[in-house]
């Protein structure tokens, strides 16, 4: 039990590059109101990211915008939640932002109809590991300010 604890502890930190962010599907109460902005990376121009400057993605398997990233998945690629309505940052258009409830009851932030997900891989602001990885059945791109796929 104890080491399935430190597991999910340790999970949650890398995945969430610490305390304060919404990655965990787990989480329910208590999460906060995410902030979607945008920022210049080096090798893809503007992108979006969140409160903290951690890269967000869609997933080219959501055809709507209901999820289809649960179990390991989203392990891998945790969803952006937000405990209210999420917020647009600096260069979001806020008419773009909405949100979608998870099978979990958590509440997802999408953006132009796409649900907003991380990937475990980025620990920095500015990292975009996950820029066209084809994982769990469909490739994964960073998004643009207009709402649309950087690939």
């Amino acid at each position: 039990m104890r080491n399935a604890i430190a597991f999910m502890a340790l999970l949650a930190a890398v995945s969430c590059g610490g305390a304060g962010s919404q990655v965990s599907t787990s989480q329910s109460a208590g999460v906060p109101a995410a902030t979607v902005a945008v920022a210049q990376n080096a090798k893809l121009g503007q992108i979006l990211v969140d409160g903290n400057g951690r890269t967000l993605y869609l997933f080219e398997a959501d055809k709507t915008m209901a999820s289809t990233c649960y179990g390991s998945c989203a392990t891998y690629w945790p969803p952006l939640l937000t405990g209210g309505s999420p917020q647009a940052g600096a260069g979001a258009t806020a008419s773009l932002l909405g949100t979608t409830k998870r099978s979990d009851g958590t509440t997802e932030v999408t953006y132009a109809g796409h649900p907003l997900y991380y990937v475990v891989t980025d620990h920095n602001p500015g990292d975009a590991t996950g820029q066209g990885v084809n994982n769990f059945g469909a490739p994964w791109d960073v998004v643009g300010p207009d709402g649309n796929q950087i690939g």
